[in-house]
């Protein structure tokens, strides 16, 4: 579901009423937890955070005019989800499984890049902080260059 907005407060304003304060709260702690160089921006339709042109200036390998991804934030039609290019690190992809499972009794439901939340009541806001703190821009550069860009 693509939300029509310019601003991340614009978005938030234009998704559905009983998924605005979970979307904010997400915001929240995304942004607090952000290590320094990430930039909050609208992009694909969704809140997304990325490595600006500024630090980065090759941008994104399929699309070199926009900035690197790291992650976005969403409403879709049937949950809030979060999607994270970090998990191309098969670690942290196996740590943020096994914190999930020890932080929350809420089956993980997880596509490959995706993490779905059909109730907000069931996010682990502490477990998605400690995720958007993992990787500084440089350590996501050099894992995208990795593991993405081959």
């Amino acid at each position: 579901m693509q939300v029509n907005a310019n601003t991340p407060d614009e978005y938030i304003e234009n998704i559905p009423e009983n998924r605005k304060q979970a979307v904010r709260a997400l915001r929240k702690t995304i942004v607090e937890n952000l290590p320094e160089g990430f930039a909050e921006v609208i992009g694909y339709g969704m809140i997304g955070y990325v490595v600006p042109h500024s630090i980065y200036p090759k941008g994104y390998h399929a699309n070199p005019k926009l900035p690197l991804p790291f992650m976005n934030l969403a409403s879709q039609k049937n949950h809030i989800a979060l999607y994270y290019m970090g998990f191309a690190d098969k670690k942290l992809l196996a740590w943020f499984k096994d914190e999930y499972s020890k932080q929350t009794k809420v089956k993980l439901d997880m596509g490959k890049g995706c993490i779905r939340f059909k109730k907000p009541d069931d996010i682990p806001y502490k477990l998605i902080g400690e995720l958007a703190s993992r990787l500084t821009v440089n350590d996501w550069i050099s894992s995208y260059e990795t593991f993405l860009i081959r």
